[in-house]
């Protein structure tokens, strides 16, 4: 499997019903690959095929990604579940190079090294 290139890790990684339970039955597990196209495709505007240059992916992977995570936000907001990202197949891109510009939170908000995870 091809790794997928993410600008960065989300601020917040968990979102659902203040009061509900936290198990296994009542959480949807979201990549944090899937949480970047979300992000690029829903927030940034960039169509499916923007968003697989910016992941260094095919567009038919972005396809896929992009449905499953859509299913996840449905299902979390539906059935009121807590929704958690985690995991997934990526790497974090480093701020600058190729690539990296229109949809790149690091190279947005001017960070340039690569010290923590998060960049910040």
């Amino acid at each position: 499997m091809k790794w997928r290139k993410v600008c960065c890790l989300p601020e917040n990684s968990k979102f659902g019903p203040l009061d509900l339970k936290v198990d296994d039955e009542n959480i949807v597990r979201m990549t944090v690959d899937e949480y970047e196209a979300i992000r690029l495709i829903d927030l940034e505007g960039f169509t499916q095929e923007e968003c697989a240059k910016q992941m260094d992916v095919a567009r038919t992977t972005v396809q896929g990604i992009y449905a499953e995570a859509r299913k996840k936000i449905a299902e979390s907001l539906v059935n009121g579940k807590v929704l958690l990202i985690e995991g997934g197949e990526y790497r974090l891109c480093e701020g600058f190079g190729n690539g990296c510009g229109r949809g790149c939170r690091r190279h947005r908000h001017g960070w340039r090294f690569a010290g923590s995870d998060r960049g910040d």
